[in-house]
Formats: structure tokens, C-alpha cells, sequence
């Protein structure tokens, strides 16, 4: 029987050490890729863009979609048409705000699988929402059986109900946690 030498203090102590030096590597690289990539904002050349038209997740219920987005979230239904490029599917749009839309297909008939994050995936959509909007959809989402992930008291990290992640952020556009990045 081989006995660990490594006790829970000495395990503890080597993650800790191992999670500093990747947040100092992380900082060094992104300070490199800010000084190589950053322009100033006075000189940054206006975006080619107009805005997100929308971002088009899947469901594989469309009515649970609906309740959940329009019921809980408040995210009023806009559309529901024919997906054109996969007869007997459909893409429906939510308004979330300023201009935006949420879109999602179905595909009935694929086994598409269940949400996963993976390189090139979604890792999360996030809306921002006025502060006393955040309360509300708070509790909704509590009352509604959600788990949720608070952080910094301006951001909810939940997931819909077929796992795709969200957040609802109390700052407003352009800004992350009291800082400009817009």
C-alpha cells in the first residue's frame, strides 16, 4: 500500500501556486496583445458594422423557448417563421432591446445533441438590463427554479432550458463592471 505524501495543505498549496503563475502569464499576454492591438479610442477607426442584427441559438423546444425567454425573461416574442434552409424548422426572434434580437431555430427530425462549449462555440450571450429590470427578472428567475451565479452585483450567469449560458449585466452598453469598454 503506497502512502501520498502530499497532504490536502501541500495539494492546496501547489493549486494556489499554479493558478497565480497562469493569472500572471494571462496578464503578461494580454498586456502584450493590448500594446500590439489597442488603439486609443480618439483614434480608433469607426467599427465597418451597424450593430448585432441577432444571434441565433438552437432550441429543441420551441414553445419551452418561448415561455421561458418572453415569460420569464420578458423578452417579447417579434417572429416566427420558416427556417429557409431546413423545411419544417422554424426561427423566431425575441427583442432584446435597443435594435437587438435573440434568435433561435429547431431542428426537428436532428439529433443535434445537447449544449456544449466548446472552441468556436458560445460561451455565453450577455443583455444588459436596467438596474431595477435585474432586481425584477432576479426574482422571477429565483421563483421560476433557475440557478443562478451572482457576481459583482450587477451580473446573473444562468442557464436556459436547453443549457445554452446567459447573463443579465445591470451596466449599461459599453461599460463591464464600472469600466469603459466601448
Amino acid at each position: 500500500m503506497s502512502i501520498d505524501s502530499n497532504g490536502p495543505a501541500e495539494t492546496s498549496e501547489r493549486a494556489a501556486r499554479g493558478e497565480s503563475e497562469r493569472a500572471a502569464r494571462g496578464e503578461s499576454e494580454r498586456e502584450r496583445l493590448r500594446g500590439l492591438h489597442l488603439q486609443p479610442a480618439e483614434s480608433r477607426p469607426t467599427s465597418s458594422a451597424r450593430g448585432l442584427h441577432h444571434t441565433a441559438l438552437i432550441s429543441s423546444d420551441v414553445e419551452r423557448t418561448i415561455e421561458f425567454y418572453q415569460g420569464v425573461l420578458e423578452f417579447p416574442l417579434t417572429e416566427l417563421i420558416e427556417n429557409r434552409d431546413y423545411p419544417g424548422s422554424s426561427h423566431f426572434f425575441f427583442d432584446i432591446g435597443n435594435g437587438n434580437l435573440l434568435a433561435f431555430f429547431d431542428f426537428p427530425g436532428l439529433d443535434v445533441g445537447p449544449y456544449a462549449e466548446v472552441l468556436g462555440g458560445l460561451h455565453h450571450v450577455a443583455v444588459s438590463v436596467e438596474q431595477e429590470r435585474w432586481d425584477h427578472l432576479r426574482v422571477k428567475l429565483i421563483d421560476a427554479g433557475v440557478e443562478l451565479l451572482e457576481h459583482s452585483e450587477v451580473s446573473l450567469y444562468f442557464r436556459d432550458p436547453d443549457g445554452a449560458r446567459l447573463e443579465l449585466i445591470a451596466d449599461p452598453l459599453g461599460e463591464m463592471y464600472g469600466q469603459h469598454v466601448l
